[in-house]
């Protein structure tokens, strides 16, 4: 087996699933006039996938532990083809909703099997290398999407952005049925209680279980309003338009990329642990300097904004990484629930963001966020020893 071969695989499959998520941001004010319909209900179109791909995983995960990895991965992916093509030919915004759902049933197989597969190869400091790396490949969906979806939506709408999303999963389908190999151990018992409650039982009254998922819901909250509520910051603050958007979004993700990649060496060299606590620390200085810079200063908003991609980048790796560590017979589970509050907490971005940000604009939406970031640095330096982890051992 072709380790590396393989983290390229997954990560490009993650990634180009997750282009639903992020492919057309851009054009939400667009698609708001061309299916006549309100600001709250397209906004529903981003969270309904997303409350989708987070229930699927709760309970594809003990499915995965008992059957395998490829054999829940390439179902979900035609059926991903499927509803791209659905959401592509929607006239309604009743039919996208329904077709976002569909949507986010079948991505929700791609990043669950893809970071138990990782886990399953990889050990050690190698697998937290591996998880940065593949937490920098996923990366690059909302790093480019809102990029591309604001090109080809200029042109073609969106109906041209589902379109070429069809096509991209297409090509990873034919990669996952003839170049991916089943990673299950051979030694991890199927079925039975213990991949069932008792399973979610034990990683929910795990510490390091307690503060990864906390972390997993703030961080993916705290960022995903960045990546919905920029748009509407560049353009009512700054007159900016589509094209203007998708660079300052790409800026942020680069920086996340940058992040993500720096967090494996980091995470070799401090500890896991260690590494989350300071990255949760700089973050909350970050998101203290947008609320300041981001009213005065285009330049200020950027930079502050490449910071705090930056130092979310570090941290993201460090989550998966801890629980594919402390979990090994439930580790599909324990990715599942992982993935199940960290999807709850995009989907959250942009409902609780809706209500803040007509009320206190960026100050008031900001400075949430970062009281929410206090939760995850108190929580780790309260419930997990400030030490090297396991995966420098």
């Amino acid at each position: 087996m072709n380790k590396r071969r393989l983290l390229f695989i997954l990560g490009i499959s993650a990634a180009i699933v997750s282009l639903a998520q992020s492919l057309y941001i851009p054009l939400l004010p667009d698609l708001q006039q061309d299916l006549n319909t309100s600001l709250h209900l397209v906004n529903l179109t981003v969270t309904l996938f997303t409350v989708a791909m987070a229930t699927m995983q709760i309970i594809l995960g003990p499915i995965v532990d008992r059957n395998g990895r490829k054999k829940i991965l390439v179902p979900g992916i035609i059926i991903y083809v499927i509803a791209t093509i659905g959401c592509m030919f929607s006239g309604s915004i009743e039919m996208l909703l329904i077709f976002r759902v569909i949507q986010g049933i079948g991505a929700s197989s791609v990043p669950l099997v893809a970071a138990t597969m990782i886990g399953d190869v990889f050990e050690g400091k190698e697998r937290a290398e591996s998880m940065a790396t593949y937490q920098m490949i996923l990366g690059i969906s909302p790093a480019i999407g809102p990029l591309i979806g604001g090109i080809i939506g200029s042109q073609f709408g969106y109906t041209g952005t589902f379109g070429f999303a069809a096509v991209s999963a297409l090509l990873i389908l034919i990669a996952a049925i003839f170049m991916l190999p089943e990673t299950k151990p051979v030694n991890i018992k199927p079925a039975g209680t213990r991949l069932g409650l008792k399973a979610f039982g034990k990683i929910l009254g795990n510490k390091t279980g307690v503060v990864v998922l906390l972390s997993g819901f703030i961080m993916y909250d705290v960022f995903y309003t960045f990546i919905v509520f920029l748009p509407t910051i560049l353009q009512t603050k700054y007159a900016l338009g589509a094209a203007s958007i998708g660079f300052f979004s790409l800026a942020l993700m680069i920086f996340n990329l940058v992040g993500s990649k720096m967090s494996g060496s980091l995470q070799t060299r401090i500890g896991s642990v260690r590494t989350l606590f300071w990255a949760g620390i700089m973050t909350i200085l970050s998101l203290v300097i947008f609320i300041f810079a981001a009213d005065y200063s285009l330049i200020g908003l950027l930079l502050s904004l490449m910071l705090t991609g930056f130092v979310m980048g570090l941290a993201t790796p460090v989550m998966p990484t801890l629980l594919s560590s402390e979990f090994v017979e439930e580790r599909a589970t324990a990715m599942g629930v992982y993935n199940f509050v960290r999807y709850l907490g995009m989907a959250t971005a942009p409902l609780i963001g809706s209500f803040l940000y007509p009320l206190g604009n960026i100050q008031l939406l900001i400075g949430i966020t970062a009281l929410l970031v206090v939760m995850v640095v108190f929580a780790t330096n309260r419930l997990l020893p400030i030490k090297k982890s396991e995966v420098t051992n």
